[in-house]
């Protein structure tokens, strides 16, 4: 699977276009919509900054409240710095923004696994008053640890995490984070996080306010399963999704002979390779302690992992 579609909504705001040059009428209120700021990947009239540039002139920043990064040029070759120093270099002037995502482009734009970032930690650091962020595309992601007093949710999309941004993030400070969802990807495509990388998120005790845990799209899927048997963050979790990966019987035998998941609102395990008869079991434990089980797009039918992949690779 690719991501075929952009964002149509952020923050529970509808996305809307920022407009091309001479276009700039009839706009909506700054803050009815999540303003997606974008040129094309290939070649554009302008950059990315100097549509921002723009952007800022014409909306009232101090009303926006949610933001979509769409693509700048050349993003499979050039990284994003220009993005995030833009963005910091008005950062006082977007005193109502509580949402910003990063590299909202469908793979004829870019693959996620070639959308080339940077460090965008100086994103989080200028907007103390965030609550959402969001970022797609892992290559040369960097993510050096730091605190945050209130973001709620954190998202990473990516073909393939590398596993020092995996610890990186788990050395994070959030205090109120309540959303953590990370596709850690495939080792083809840069996926180089092991189990153990993923520790100081299955502990939990930087992440006091966690209730909904995403470690999805991941090659090591049975693996982390394991590891969730027993981890400590699972007890307060109310959503543990583990959808999108190579989850085979192992891995759904382990959170079954783990600790108990009936405390959930939801386990998440869609695109999977489970077969019937585990899938039957996991209803049988759960659905009556009114778990909701995602199983769907099962993929059973296969013992061997070579012939296993995750939902979004390339």
């Amino acid at each position: 699977m690719t991501v075929n579609d952009h964002l149509d909504e952020l923050y529970g705001l509808p996305a809307f276009t920022f407009p091309e040059a001479g276009e700039e009428t009839g706009l909506p209120e700054p803050e009815t919509v999540a303003w997606r700021v974008a040129v094309e990947v290939y070649e554009s009239a302008e950059s990315w900054a100097e549509t921002f540039a723009r952007f800022a002139d014409t909306v009232d920043l101090s009303r926006v409240r949610a933001l979509i990064v769409g693509g700048w040029t050349d993003a499979y070759d050039e990284s994003n710095k220009e993005v995030v120093e833009a963005i910091v270099a008005v950062a006082d002037r977007l005193t109502a923004l509580r949402a910003l995502f990063v590299g909202d482009m469908t793979f004829e734009e870019s693959e996620i696994s070639w959308i080339t970032q940077s460090d965008v930690t100086p994103l989080l650091r200028s907007l103390p008053e965030l609550r959402w962020f969001g970022v797609r595309g892992g290559n040369e992601l960097a993510f050096p640890p730091l605190r945050h007093e209130r973001l709620e949710s954190l998202v990473v999309e990516t073909g393939g995490l590398d596993a020092e941004v995996v610890r990186s993030i788990g050395a994070c400070d959030f205090p109120a984070l309540e959303n953590l969802d990370l596709w850690l990807g495939s080792d083809w495509y840069g996926g180089t996080a092991e189990v153990g990388d993923l520790r100081p998120i299955l502990e939990g005790a930087r992440l006091p306010a966690l209730r909904y845990l995403a470690l999805r799209n991941s090659v090591i899927q049975d693996r982390i399963a394991e590891a969730l048997a027993g981890a400590a963050v699972v007890p307060r979790l109310e959503v543990l999704d583990l959808s999108m990966g190579t989850l085979s019987d192992e891995g759904a035998a382990a959170l079954l002979a783990g600790q108990p998941l009936t405390h959930l609102r939801k386990l998440d395990l869609h695109h999977h390779y489970i077969g019937q008869e585990m899938q039957t079991r996991l209803r049988e434990a759960l659905e009556p302690a009114g778990v909701v089980v995602d199983l769907g797009e099962g993929r059973a039918g296969s013992d061997r992992d070579g012939d296993r992949y995750i939902a979004v690779a390339e």
